[in-house]
């Protein structure tokens, strides 16, 4: 029997920890299949032909391998799970469109064994397939992207990780058993001559049960040997609870991840109003770090003194849910705030507040706006240039013609003849910058450090700013800033900004450039010391033709602003009337500089753990 408790022990040891792999990697391929579908944007709002299968599956691969997400997810895998192999995201052809081997991306990759071949085998057939040379199965889901079937996440598991890992627990289980089966040898001989003993007692006792005495037989304190049968059920409970930890440290850690990349503030309250959950930007909004807030009730959160803190607690006290408001928070913010309780079965169980910063809001709408007013004026003026350019160019044609008859005309009317041949070509080339403004642009992106763009857009206005004894002084960070870029077209949208500061301070002064990193982007600045732009104007500096200079186009910040939007970034300004203006770019930072924030990080949180740190 002990044996048999021992052979099952093994098995049961064997096949639980197949079973938690293949759960665990399952759940692993569910996350990246939600974090790709939130990776790819309604099709509808951009410039993807939607009618067309091939640019839409097109459009759809360049947001997964470009979603930083994504890729950072799909790293993590390999990193935090000792029995993953690899991780990759194939098409429906078998090409590879994500894979943590970069070497295998756009290649076709290789059928695998499933993994349920493991767990579904019989304990001997899953100790040659542990065992055997080192080979790799696949965990796989389905992946659907814009409601079609678009390929298949996969996650391999090394049969060699797996191995590494069960061996020392499968050798323990094995002294264990040889050692409970010696020691229970022992036992049984001791117990059966313990119970060969007293035969004549066990005798009398049963005559008297026999006889109705059974009130004169001693206390039973008979015990019974369930040692291997315990010891197996508890061993099973460890594990179990062991591996419910792991699961439990790896949701909370894929939370915390995700509660701190969160723009909006999210707060999660129990039915007793105690904060168990909390994003990041809560820290901005209530001026507390999320340690303090963690595990208090909503009272000891807000305060009835603050008009935020007041409408808090009047929606918990009243159990009514709170409508999108605006309201001020910590240090004058203005906030929209909403509060939503949670129920089950007609009980609450829960609440959920959520607050956005207004500014943000704001913004986010006010670049929406910019971006269809943009759209709408290049449709039109797409259409306007086309029908002026012919008209334009016959004037040229039949000026051309008539200045070869009037040849020997005089002085005067040559000169006059001059100037409307001038004007025209003048004309011609506004018609022109209007259609390159309006005529879509295919991208060169490299990589390139936006510190060597900037000092190039320096060295190009340098003339400018002698002849309006204007200096330029640099403030650039000493980490590099790599960002993915149209060289030349990244260059044109700094150079106009650069050439505003300049020309806004015709008495001269100084124009600063700066750039540091920030949260996964690169911010590039640069501040003028001039008249500074009117409130009255300042919601149409980027408007197209918009200008308040005598000799201005009005194309320069439109052109900058659309070039920045193709580049997935924004820019923004600051500016008061006789203090100056500050406009803001904002780039995401290149893959390879994310690398080095990942790198750097788990060190820094090593120093912030040690003891003094």
């Amino acid at each position: 029997m002990v044996s048999a408790f021992s052979y099952l022990y093994i098995s049961q040891i064997l096949r639980l920890r197949a079973t938690n792999v293949h759960d665990n990697a399952s759940y692993l391929t569910q996350q990246l299949a939600y974090a790709a579908t939130n990776a790819v944007p309604d099709l509808g709002s951009t410039r993807v032909d939607t009618s067309d299968p091939e640019a839409v599956r097109t459009a759809l691969t360049e947001y997964l391998q470009t979603d930083v997400n994504l890729n950072n997810m799909l790293e993590s895998v390999v990193g935090n799970w000792p029995f993953i192999y690899d991780a990759s995201i194939v098409d429906t052809k078998g090409i590879a469109l994500l894979d943590t081997n970069p070497k295998l991306v756009g290649k076709q990759v290789g059928e695998r064994p499933d993994f349920r071949q493991v767990v579904t085998a019989r304990f001997r057939q899953q100790l040659r397939l542990v065992y055997s040379p080192h080979a790799v199965y696949n965990v796989s889901f389905p992946l659907q992207l814009n409601s079609k079937p678009f390929g298949t996440i996969r996650i391999g598991v090394s049969t060699a990780f797996l191995k590494d890992e069960l061996t020392p627990r499968l050798l323990h289980a094995l002294y264990f058993s040889i050692t409970s089966v010696f020691l229970s040898l022992l036992l049984a001989a001791g117990i059966s001559n313990l119970a060969l003993g007293p035969l004549k007692e066990i005798s009398r006792n049963l005559d008297s049960v026999s006889a109705g005495h059974a009130d004169t037989l001693p206390g039973d304190d008979s015990g019974h040997d369930e040692y291997g049968l315990v010891t197996l059920k508890i061993a099973n409970l460890g594990r179990q609870m062991r591996d419910s930890k792991e699961i439990f440290s790896a949701l909370k850690d894929n939370v915390d991840q995700l509660m701190s990349k969160l723009q909006d503030g999210l707060m999660l309250f129990t039915r007793d109003s105690r904060v168990v959950l909390v994003s990041a930007p809560v820290e901005r909004f209530l001026g507390r770090p999320r340690r303090e807030l963690l595990g208090n009730t909503v009272k000891e959160v807000f305060s009835a003194d603050s008009l935020l803190g007041a409408v808090v607690l009047e929606a918990f006290e009243r159990k009514r849910p709170l409508l999108q408001r605006e309201l001020e928070a910590s240090g004058g913010r203005r906030v929209q705030v909403s509060l939503d309780f949670v129920q089950e079965k007609n009980t609450q169980i829960g609440a959920l507040l959520i607050m956005r910063d207004t500014e943000s809001v704001r913004r986010i709408e006010d670049e929406i706006e910019m971006s269809r007013r943009l759209s709408a004026s290049g449709r039109l003026t797409r259409g306007v240039a086309h029908e002026v350019k012919n008209p334009i160019n016959a004037i040229v044609l039949h000026l051309q013609l008539l200045q070869n008859k009037l040849a020997k005309v005089d002085p005067d009317t040559r000169r006059h003849m001059d100037i409307i041949g001038s004007e025209i070509h003048r004309l011609d080339r506004v018609v022109q910058v209007l259609v390159d403004f309006t005529r879509p642009r295919d991208l060169h992106l490299e990589e390139v450090d936006l510190r060597h763009l900037l000092e190039d857009a320096a060295s190009l206005a340098a003339p400018d700013a002698e002849q309006h004894g204007v200096t330029i002084e640099r403030a650039f960070s000493t980490d590099g800033l790599p960002i993915k870029a149209d060289v030349d077209l990244m260059k044109q949208a700094i150079l106009n900004v650069v050439l505003n500061g300049v020309q806004a301070m015709p008495q001269g002064g100084v124009l600063t450039l700066a750039a540091w990193r920030e949260e996964g982007v690169v911010m590039a600045e640069i501040h003028d010391r001039g008249s500074g732009i009117p409130r009255e104007v300042q919601d149409r500096v980027f408007e197209l033709y918009f200008t308040t200079k005598k000799e201005g186009t009005g194309i320069g910040l439109a052109q900058t602003y659309q070039i920045l939007q193709w580049h997935y970034g924004s820019v923004e300004f600051e500016s008061g009337e006789g203090q100056g203006t500050t406009f803001r770019l904002r780039i995401p930072l290149a893959a390879s500089g994310l690398e080095i924030v990942h790198e750097v990080a788990p060190q820094a949180a090593s120093a912030l753990s040690k003891p003094g740190a």
